[in-house]
This record gives structure tokens, C-alpha cells and sequence, in this order.
């Protein structure tokens, strides 16, 4: 693998786990969704990585729409995952419960790859801010579940028997909500793109809708997924509507010839909303 920059980035919003013992699903996983994880860490149980590392070295998908996901640094997988990754040509690698910008950065200079770190642990949010600020560090993830194991916790969502009031059933509590902002407000800041964290109840379309509708909002980049189905929502979600994109291109047109604050449609036009414009026509090109 060539020495790389933290350049890499995702080519559309929906990212697809794939086990990497599994390589019959490899072609599949990028055929359904914009970019695979394949993954090394959870999907995988430890007895079967030394055939899951060979698949991964016998594989070849496309570099730009391929992450692979290590085992954590202080793991006795992490260093032969990072071998096996250094026999191909793929140029981005998750770091499963990253949590310290050293990591990171000892990672990158390993393997020349731009690392999403994956933030999952109460230490690696805690320490989100400096995870991100570190050179290798393209992007920033984080999980819900792991979090709250750490914690001692048992489930990051509210239940049906919690609802009512301001509770909603599949909703995430304060924790799991204060992580999340706190990686996208990490990410925006040193200019990282965020990956959104999965939803794991994959019968729940609404849920999963409404969730990577937020991220958008939020300014995720893209949203992971752990099911094929969930593919389509989540593009649509992050897809915008042809109004949307109209007002986008008005929006730039108008700025063109109209330096500084100007009205449009009686609206103010500023540079917040300059930006919120050349963030839809992303999102819309990403799409198309």
C-alpha cells in the first residue's frame, strides 16, 4: 500500500457492514450500497480472523468505495489486521474503539491509510475533539451500544414501556445523543467528514428514516448500515428533494452578482445559508 493522505472520502451516504469471513458477500455489499465495510472486528468471532485476514488479502474491490474495520489497538488481532490490510490497495481503514489521537496517528503512519476513527467507548468521546485533530484522521464514527457497555449500561434507546411525555419508544436516550453531537461537533470542527452510527432494529423503516433525516440536518456525511434494506432509505434520506435543490442553485446563482447579504424571495441570503446551498447540491450530486 502507497503512502496516503487523510484525503479518502466516501463516495455516497450508505456504507454496508460485510463480515470479511464472508468474501461470497464482498461483490454483493458493493453492488447494494455506496461504500462496504469490510469488516474485521465485531462481524467476525476470533477464531475465524486468520481466514477472514486471508480473504481480505485475496480480495479486490474497488479502493475508493472500501473501508476495512481493525480490531481495537490494544486487541492481539490489531497488528495482523493491519498487516493483511497493508497487502492490498485499500486506502481507508476504521479503527474500532479509537481513543486517542495517537492511536490515529500511529495507525496512518502504519499503513498510509486515511482513518475513520471509531469512536464507541466513554474514554474515546470524552477525547472526541482530540481524535479528530489528528494528522491520518479523514472521518469520525460512533457507536451506541458499545458506549453504553462501557458505561455499565444496558441499551441506548428508550423501550415501549419508557414512552410517554417527551420519551419516545426507539428513541435514543441523553448519553447516546450527547456522543453523537459530540462526533459530528468534532468532526466539523478540524473538517472530517462523520459517519452516523447504525440502527439496529432493522424492521423499524420509519426509525431508520427519520434517523438519517437528523444526520442530514446535523451535517453527517453518511449513515452506516447493518442490512441491505436499509440502503435505500438511507440515500433517500440524505438525497435532496428537486425543491430543495432548486432553491439551492438560486441560491448560488443569486450570490454570484450579489456580494454580501442580499434578499431572495424575501428571505436574507447570508453566509450560513450560502454554505446550507453548496451542502444540498453535494448531497444532490453525491445522489445522482
Amino acid at each position: 500500500m502507497s503512502p496516503m493522505s487523510a484525503a479518502w472520502v466516501p463516495p455516497g451516504p450508505a456504507m454496508l457492514f460485510c463480515p470479511a469471513d464472508r468474501p461470497e458477500r464482498y461483490a454483493k455489499a458493493v453492488e447494494r450500497a455506496d461504500v462496504v465495510i469490510v469488516d474485521l472486528e465485531d462481524a467476525v468471532a476470533p477464531a475465524g480472523r486468520p481466514a477472514a485476514r486471508d480473504a481480505l488479502r485475496a480480495s479486490s474491490l474497488d479502493p475508493a468505495r472500501t473501508i476495512v474495520r481493525v480490531n481495537p489497538v490494544e486487541t492481539d488481532d490489531h497488528a495482523a489486521d493491519l498487516e493483511a490490510l497493508a497487502a492490498t490497495d485499500y486506502r481507508c481503514v476504521m479503527l474500532a474503539k479509537t481513543e486517542s489521537a495517537a492511536q490515529v496517528t500511529d495507525v496512518h503512519s502504519a499503513t498510509g491509510a486515511a482513518v475513520l476513527a471509531l469512536v464507541e467507548t466513554p474514554l474515546g468521546v470524552v477525547r472526541a475533539t482530540e481524535i479528530a485533530s489528528a494528522p491520518g484522521c479523514a472521518g469520525m464514527m460512533w457507536g451506541a451500544e458499545d458506549l453504553l457497555a462501557g458505561m455499565g449500561g444496558t441499551t441506548s434507546r428508550f423501550a415501549d414501556s419508557e414512552a410517554g411525555g417527551p420519551r419516545v419508544a426507539g428513541e435514543y436516550r441523553d448519553v447516546p445523543r450527547h456522543a453523537r453531537a459530540a462526533v459530528a461537533l468534532a468532526a466539523a470542527a478540524f473538517g472530517r467528514w462523520a459517519v452516523d452510527s447504525v440502527h439496529l432494529d432493522i424492521a423499524d423503516e420509519a426509525g431508520q428514516r427519520a434517523e438519517a433525516l437528523d444526520a442530514v440536518a446535523l451535517g453527517y456525511a453518511a449513515t452506516a448500515c447493518i442490512h441491505p434494506s436499509q440502503v435505500a432509505i438511507v440515500r433517500a434520506a440524505y438525497a435532496p428533494s428537486d425543491e430543495e435543490v432548486a432553491w439551492a442553485r438560486r441560491v448560488l446563482d443569486a450570490a454570484a452578482t450579489n456580494p454580501g447579504v442580499f434578499q431572495l424571495d424575501g428571505r436574507m441570503i447570508d453566509g450560513p445559508v450560502f454554505r446550507q446551498a453548496e451542502a444540498t447540491l453535494r448531497r444532490h450530486e453525491a445522489a445522482s
